[in-house]
């Protein structure tokens, strides 16, 4: 649809109807905007746009309701990213500013989006399988228990524990028929050389790129050292796997709650939020269904979900990242498709821009929204 006046009474019914809830009329609308054409003018094009499926009559002498194509419409081609007042600024940078790890960055985000959009937020932490390696730490607590730590580029951090008897040792007994299923004692010579090692061929590398790193340093360490590396590297290789587990955080489940008007069964949405492989799914998948914008932001509508647990809902996302151009996770609302758009979209950007600024180098910090 291209008539331009049209447009403008679309995005006036969408806009009146997300703010109080009630089928648009056209008298109304002739009195709140200014639209410059008579009422019976624009009765013709609601008739037209009902036409087309933009909106529709809920029931006999009512007014106008949005349907999901004319929300569809109202994105593409109405709704713009709106910047955030000073207030809203100003309660990001005081909830982000003096966070101290990714743990607590991520939390203060995921609250701070649930607050500025009224929807019940998603933060994905940043990727393992995204991420470089930062640092990679080698601690026995126990002469026979080893604690492998993981830190990414992203501030993430991942623990994994070797038990008690795994071959990363040296056996108490000599090698052969009786030394099976001694103790094994785990020896801090080799396993500081080994934590040198691992840092110097694997700081700054992908984690794709570490399985083959692994393999090579695996075939040229010395025999004494080969058991204690392979058991290292079978526990990091599992932990960067493409199967390694991602996560998430949500918060405003309550914003979700008190939108129960908004659809015919919230039952089923709240069910699919308890399960993070949805919300993985959700995120994972949006790549592929919602319109981007120029900034970034992606919505997706109803049924462009995908999902019949959200098909009366909206997902606006984007993803965030430490350097210009990188895409480490996800972020997003998700809320019934009667949602202020432009509202939501920039509040999802900006937050992502906090966050991005947190991950990245001062040196290639962007400025703030």
């Amino acid at each position: 649809m291209a008539d331009d006046r049209r447009l403008k009474v679309l995005s006036a019914i969408v806009t009146d109807y997300v703010r109080n809830r009630e089928p648009v009329g056209s008298k109304a609308l002739a009195e709140r905007y200014r639209l410059g054409v008579s009422p019976a003018t624009i009765r013709n094009d609601m008739a037209a746009l009902e036409d087309e499926g933009y909106i529709l009559q809920p029931h006999t002498s009512a007014g106008r309701v949005p349907t999901e194509k004319g929300y569809r419409l109202f994105v593409d081609q109405v709704a713009r990213i709106k910047p955030l007042s000073a207030p809203e600024r100003n309660a990001i940078t005081a909830l982000l500013e003096d966070a101290v790890d990714l743990e607590q960055v991520v939390a203060r985000t995921v609250r701070a989006l649930a607050q500025l959009t009224g929807q019940l937020a998603i933060v994905e932490y940043p990727s393992l399988k995204l991420a470089a390696l930062q640092h990679l730490e080698l601690v026995a607590l126990s002469p026979t228990r080893l604690l492998l730590v993981i830190i990414t580029d992203t501030g993430r951090v991942e623990q994994r524990t070797i038990a008690p008897g795994h071959p990363a040792a040296v056996p108490l007994q000599p090698e052969g028929p009786e030394a099976i299923g001694a103790p094994h004692l785990i020896d801090p010579v080799l396993l500081d050389r080994l934590r040198t090692r691992l840092n110097t061929a694997l700081v700054g590398r992908r984690a794709a790129e570490a399985a083959p790193i692994l393999a090579s340093l695996a075939e040229q360490a010395p025999r004494d050292e080969r058991p204690l590396l392979e058991a290292v590297a079978e526990a990091l290789v599992e932990a960067l796997s493409p199967d390694a587990e991602e996560r998430l955080v949500v918060a405003g489940t309550a914003n979700l709650a008190r939108s129960t008007p908004d659809f015919a069964s919230i039952g089923p949405l709240l069910d699919a939020i308890e399960e993070q492989v949805v919300l993985l799914r959700l995120l994972s998948s949006q790549q592929d269904l919602r319109r981007e914008d120029g900034e970034g932001v992606r919505v997706s509508i109803g049924s462009e979900n995908r999902d019949d647990a959200l098909a009366e809902a909206s997902v606006v996302t984007t993803v965030y990242g430490p350097r210009s151009g990188e895409v480490v996770a996800h972020l997003g609302v998700i809320g019934p498709t009667r949602m202020d758009y432009p509202a939501t979209m920039a509040a999802v950007r900006a937050v992502a821009l906090y966050l991005s600024r947190f991950l990245s180098p001062p040196e290639s910090q962007d400025p703030a929204p």
